[in-house]
């Protein structure tokens, strides 16, 4: 397990490049599955979770080639699954989209239990009611899942029963080759969403009104190979402007996709956050719109109003923890009302051993007093992705040394983070 050793209370300066999303990574690599031509994804990020769902596919039968952060994924003519890294594969919920992947190339198959963040209960319902409502039979037991296909997949009527990310690709990755039209509503039209549907037009498939919450799928008959760039990461960018705003720095954050941004940047300007855009300019992809942002040192104050994440346009919901630490040095009270997740809000209270004044009011609402001056303590990482990565933005934050242990939960989603941290100025040691 590996450790961050964090002498905090420094301004930190220079320059923070956004890396492209794990979330829309991981969805590209699933969609290789639909074809077995050559799919070249560019700019991978080397981080655990890619490296997990690389050994899945490995597995069973996909050819993987590295060039720098380039994947070429060239699937197998007859998928084999017998083979499947069942470890490996549980401990990712990405294992999911192998369904929706999997659904035209397989009439029966079975697939081992989603894992991921340990964040409460986390349904699978929206997966399995879209996915029937295109021919599948899918039953769940307490080790896998097990899905056939008695008479193919057809187009039709979809009503998400939850605007989720991930349900929605299942769906439209099991839609692009099913017999006619299928149009799904309530569909997500988050930024990994339109970056897979991007793909998968590239590899020959008809999607239109991509994004946008009601997608329309003409199925075809075979998808083939492409190359495609994957989209920056939101999520990272909202790292670097909550560590900004947090330890009162200025940076200069680099390729942030303005649309999945533009509450988060609202919010903080109200709460008096200062920041200037310096350069807009495509995506490498050509299909979103970054943006270069110059942050300051800023006096902040805490909105009158909750701070909640929604579906997009919505604050994004992996954006939410980041208004944590912001919140620990805003005056004034916030609440932060995290309704997605069951245990998500629960995490939060492990910024009270860093001194931050939390009050849990519920398992989905905490209240923030601010601002205080943060204090270092040894703190186990949380099981969990963003709440681990809150911890370091407090701890940069907080005067004398703290260390956070077992940060395999920040290498799932970060590439090199403590690297590019010693670059800004950190004060940070990795211990193996």
């Amino acid at each position: 397990m590996a450790s961050y050793i964090i002498t905090g209370g420094k301004t930190l300066h220079g320059v923070a490049e956004t890396k492209t999303a794990k979330n829309s990574a991981l969805a590209c690599m699933c969609a290789s599955l639909l074809t077995n031509e050559p799919v070249t994804l560019k700019e991978i990020p080397r981080i655990e979770d890619v490296n997990d769902l690389e050994a899945v596919l490995k597995s069973i039968g996909v050819n993987i080639r590295w060039s720098g952060n380039d994947m070429t994924l060239i699937a197998p003519k007859k998928i084999n699954l017998k083979e499947i890294n069942s470890q490996t594969a549980s401990k990712i919920r990405v294992i999911l989209l192998f369904i929706g992947a999997l659904a035209n190339r397989l009439k029966n198959f079975s697939l081992p239990r989603a894992g991921g963040c340990k964040l409460g209960k986390r349904t699978i319902t929206p997966h399995l009611f879209g996915l029937e409502k295109l021919g599948m039979k899918i039953s769940c037991d307490p080790t896998a899942y097990k899905i056939k296909k008695p008479h193919g997949l057809h187009g039709t009527k979809i009503v998400m029963y939850e605007s989720g990310d991930t349900s929605t690709e299942n769906v439209i990755m099991a839609a692009v080759l099913a017999r006619g039209r299928t149009v799904i509503k309530l569909a997500s039209a988050n930024y990994m969403v339109q970056d897979l549907c991007y793909l998968l037009n590239a590899m020959g498939a008809k999607i239109s009104n991509i994004g946008l919450t009601t997608l329309i799928i003409d199925g075809v008959e075979k998808l083939h190979g492409a190359l495609h760039y994957i989209v920056p990461d939101p999520i990272e960018s909202m790292f670097w402007i909550s560590l900004a705003a947090t330890t009162n720095s200025s940076l200069l954050i680099k390729g942030c996709p303005e649309e999945f941004l533009e509450l988060e940047l609202l919010k903080l300007e109200k709460m008096g956050f200062k920041y200037s855009v310096v350069k807009k300019y495509k995506s490498k992809s050509g299909f979103f719109n970054l943006v270069d942002i110059k942050t300051r040192p800023s006096k902040l104050i805490a909105l009158d109003d909750k701070i909640d994440a929604r579906p997009f346009p919505g604050l994004n919901i992996d954006n939410l923890p980041f208004f944590v630490p912001i919140a620990s040095q805003a005056k004034g009270t916030t609440m932060i009302h995290d309704w997605c997740y069951e245990n998500r809000s629960i995490y939060y209270m492990e910024f009270q051993k860093l001194g931050a004044m939390v009050r849990l009011a519920d398992p989905h609402r905490v209240f923030i007093e601010g601002p205080t001056q943060l204090k270092a303590n040894q703190v186990m990482s949380p099981p969990a992705l963003r709440p681990a990565t809150i911890l370091v933005i407090g701890m940069l934050a907080a005067t004398g040394k703290s260390t956070l242990y077992n940060t395999y939960s920040i290498d799932r989603g970060y590439e090199n983070l403590y690297g590019r941290l010693k670059k800004l100025g950190a004060d940070i040691k990795e211990v193996k």
